[in-house]
């Protein structure tokens, strides 16, 4: 964690930073973030694909509609997440159901926006979710309970693992969970977590290993996720910051990170 504090702190001294250059890093991130997060549940559009669907709105021969829409829903959500996640801003259960509500959208509509009302089960874990009735109440013990935690890397990581514990829609649990996770290190002044693909059987068994009592070594698993996408934004801005220096007419903005720069 200390490590972290550091590059915090390094990434914060850089700002505010030029607008070419938190635009261009930003824009690879969240084609990257759509492919990875789509992919880990599924998806079959690969990173190329996914970048031509969300910037050419192409439709991929052979690939099926709902991985395109898929694609579009959760660009569309992390857009709505950016503008949200404003310095010092919390997210409440009414924008978790919203972004769900996006991610789902022309896909699943009658699941979007809403807790679920049947049982669930996760494919390959040993962990059952609570009874749907229990849901409502589970969500507003979790967001109350999120409050209390001070530093946000930990709540970003609480909050992310219980609602992938809680399970309380029918799907999309997982992409909502991501998100969620990274409003909160958005709105701390962090830069947000994509998890790699080639990861994803560590990350549930991260999330699985906290589901048997192990909560550490999940958030053990974020921070060091973390600690990689810092070592991508500092290596990238602060060369971008030495050649700013050599030109300090060259202007500056106050965006973010993607969105609090």
């Amino acid at each position: 964690m200390f490590t972290l504090t550091v590059k915090h702190q390094r990434l914060t001294a850089l700002r505010p930073l030029s607008p070419e250059s938190v635009a261009s890093l930003a824009a690879a991130w969240d084609v990257r973030m759509v492919y990875e997060s789509n992919s880990i549940e599924g998806n079959s559009l690969t990173l190329r694909e996914t970048e031509l669907v969300l910037s050419k709105g192409v439709t991929v021969s052979g690939k099926p509609l709902k991985d395109h829409l898929e694609a579009v829903n959760l660009a569309a959500a992390w857009e709505q997440v950016k503008q949200l996640a404003q310095p010092g801003a919390a997210l409440t259960e009414l924008d978790l159901l919203d972004l769900h509500r996006m991610v789902l959208t022309r896909v699943e509509d009658h699941f979007a926006g809403s807790y679920r009302t049947g049982a669930v089960r996760i494919a390959g874990s040993k962990h059952v979710p609570p009874n749907p009735v229990k849901v409502p109440d589970l969500m507003e013990e979790l967001f109350a309970e999120i409050q209390t935690i001070a530093d946000p890397v930990e709540r970003a990581a609480k909050l992310h693992y219980g609602i992938a514990r809680i399970h309380p829609f029918a799907d999309g649990n997982g992409r909502a969970a991501r998100l969620a996770m990274n409003f909160i290190l958005l709105a701390a002044g962090y830069p947000p977590v994509s998890i790699p693909t080639e990861l994803r059987q560590a990350y549930y068994t991260a999330l699985e290993a906290a589901d048997a009592g192990d909560f550490p070594a999940w958030s053990d698993f974020l921070t060091r996720q973390l600690d990689h996408e810092l070592d991508l934004w500092l290596d990238a801005l602060e060369e971008t910051q030495d050649t700013r220096l050599q030109d300090p007419g060259k202007e500056t903005a106050t965006l973010a990170l993607p969105n609090n720069q």
